[in-house]
């Protein structure tokens, strides 16, 4: 994606002095690794990247909120965001590993994980693994409403995060069901989250009207790659004034209910606004 980078640990010091200046309140962190195998496993790292980075960004700049994601499509061989069984994901077995991931970043300074594998349980199995170890004020961002979306297409090329094999609609939501949007939110309140997600963004700006009207938590909406390249691509093509287009995506989310956004336009709306 233009003007996206991947950063390692040793170059996140170039990018620190841009949020500084920029005044950007939080970020969310994904995690890298050339170790990838069938389980994941290298996700729970003590000493992995995102460990790393949480530790570097909260050192220079320690009122940062960090909030990292909490998933294994990066860390598996295959693509999916759990381990397999008779070419299905594991529901249980992955609970069992994003726990432990879970609680390395807490360990490491974060201040919010973000579970984004659909997983059933997912919230409540990382609420206890984190209670059980006195990180009670650790919060949790569930992506409780992600859709089984076209437009994750970018991210997942520039993660290595496609499924080997077949899709994963069989654990993120049908884009034409909008009651289950409100069930999946509703069990992860009752399981302890601390704010929800909708993602896509723009596509589901009624769904996030939806769970503003029924819940008092915060509202994140997502604005992910696909929805950020069309904007670029239309805008290097002279198609649309690029700023603009931005702007008023961005107040969609809001309009709609969106408490906070997350947007690869992050730093260059921070810095217009």
């Amino acid at each position: 994606m233009p003007g996206q980078y991947q950063y390692s640990v040793d170059q996140l010091d170039r990018l620190i002095p841009a949020i500084k200046k920029s005044g950007i309140l939080a970020v969310l962190l994904f995690g890298q690794t050339e170790s990838k195998n069938a389980d994941g496993s290298s996700a729970t790292d003590p000493n992995a990247a995102v460990i790393q980075a949480i530790k570097v960004l909260k050192k220079a700049l320690p009122d940062l909120m960090i909030m990292t994601d909490v998933c294994l499509c990066s860390y598996t061989d295959h693509g999916h965001c759990g381990p397999l069984f008779n070419g299905q994901v594991d529901n249980d077995a992955t609970l069992k590993v994003i726990r432990k991931m879970a609680l390395q970043h807490a360990k490491a300074g974060a201040d919010f994980v973000a579970p984004s594998g659909m997983m059933d349980g997912m919230v409540g199995a990382i609420r206890e693994a984190l209670d059980q170890a006195d990180f009670s004020q650790t919060g949790i961002l569930s992506y409780s409403v992600k859709y089984a979306s076209s437009f994750y297409g970018p991210f997942r090329e520039a993660a290595d995060s496609t499924p080997q094999q077949g899709d994963r609609k069989s654990y993120q939501m049908n884009p034409a069901n909008a009651l289950e949007a409100l069930r999946e939110a509703d069990l992860d309140v009752a399981e302890g989250a601390d704010m929800l997600m909708v993602k896509p963004g723009m596509p589901y700006l009624d769904i996030i009207s939806k769970l503003r009207a029924q819940f008092d938590l915060p509202i994140l909406a997502y604005q992910v790659s696909g929805e950020y390249s069309m904007i670029k691509a239309a805008g290097e093509k002279g198609w649309i004034n690029e700023k603009s287009v931005i702007l008023e995506s961005l107040l969609g989310f809001k309009r709609a209910g969106a408490t906070a956004i997350i947007t690869y336009f992050a730093l260059d709306v921070a810095n217009w606004l």
